[in-house]
């Protein structure tokens, strides 16, 4: 640990010697990063006064989209979060689902709803102020890496957003209406009626978008696995007749009991592991490159 702190602290990149106490003509002085820079390395205790105007920073944007969130609150609600429970939703008509009815929600506590709204504002602004923190995280580390290191990282933050944002859309326009259509319809007796608590229905909407999110980062850490040389595609290919039974189990315990909804999952995730090798391959091509140029530079 010790050992990291220190690389990373002389590896702060220094500023241009000064003359009369001016900027050298190409890196000109203003900015709060250069002044606080001026004179010497950073010490530990700076760079833990950095790091606490990092978070503070990150922090207030998350801060800012939550008070956001809570202005379009209605829209949210409305349109985003109730579209499902709709028998007018869009994605019904492009699925063929015929069946689709409207839900009914309840609140069965006094407390139901206000704590449903406060929580659906608290989540919208985090994950929508969250770019603002891992932006601010990223100017933080970004002058202790070499080039090929922030290229890296530059191109694993945007693969990270692009598959993370397909699985939301691909969790909340398919997984979802299937599942909520599936318990709606699922009785074992017509004197029952299925009724959802609202706490419940938001949770779960939560849980089949952001977990397939979650689950399409799957290429993202296997980029990262095989930079450090764990997931190599000789071991991915050896592994892919365990892997298969795996995703579907994962793409059951994602869907309701529903063959329809567990295909609907498990053949992307199949696609996403196959696509994963080829991710491997890559990555550990660049660290080879890499490691050679650093060799060749030695």
């Amino acid at each position: 640990m010790a050992g990291g702190i220190t690389r990373f602290i002389r590896r702060k990149p220094k500023p241009r010697a000064l003359a009369d106490g001016a900027a050298t003509n190409d890196q000109p002085l203003g900015s709060d990063r250069d002044e606080h820079l001026l004179g010497s390395e950073m010490s530990f205790l700076d760079h833990l006064e950095d790091l606490r105007w990092t978070l503070i920073k990150g922090v207030s944007g998350i801060v800012v989209f939550t008070v956001v969130a809570g202005i379009f609150s209605d829209f949210i609600v409305e349109e985003v979060l109730m579209g499902p429970a709709r028998a007018d939703f869009f994605m019904y008509r492009l699925l063929g689902i015929d069946t689709a009815k409207t839900l009914v929600l309840q609140s069965r506590n006094p407390t139901g709803q206000f704590f449903a709204h406060m929580g659906i504002i608290l989540s919208v602004g985090a994950v929508a102020g969250s770019p603002v923190l891992i932006y601010y995280l990223w100017r933080f580390i970004e002058p202790g890496l070499y080039p090929n290191e922030k290229s890296g990282m530059r191109f694993a933050a945007l693969f990270a957003t692009l598959f993370f944002m397909l699985g939301v859309s691909f969790g909340y326009c398919v997984t979802t209406p299937f599942a909520l259509q599936f318990f709606n319809d699922y009785r074992i007796s017509d004197l029952i009626v299925n009724e959802f608590d609202i706490t419940r229905y938001f949770s779960m909407v939560t849980w089949w978008a952001f977990g397939a999110g979650l689950l399409f980062e799957l290429p993202v850490a296997v980029y990262f696995l095989a930079k450090i040389g764990i997931a190599t595609p000789q071991r991915m290919r050896a592994a892919r007749k365990y892997a298969i039974p795996s995703l579907m189990l994962i793409a059951a315990m994602m869907t309701p009991p529903d063959p329809i909804s567990m295909l609907l999952v498990w053949v992307p995730l199949i696609l996403l592991f196959q696509g994963s090798i080829y991710v491997a391959k890559y990555s550990i091509r660049q660290r080879d490159a890499s490691l050679s140029k650093a060799l060749d530079t030695a």
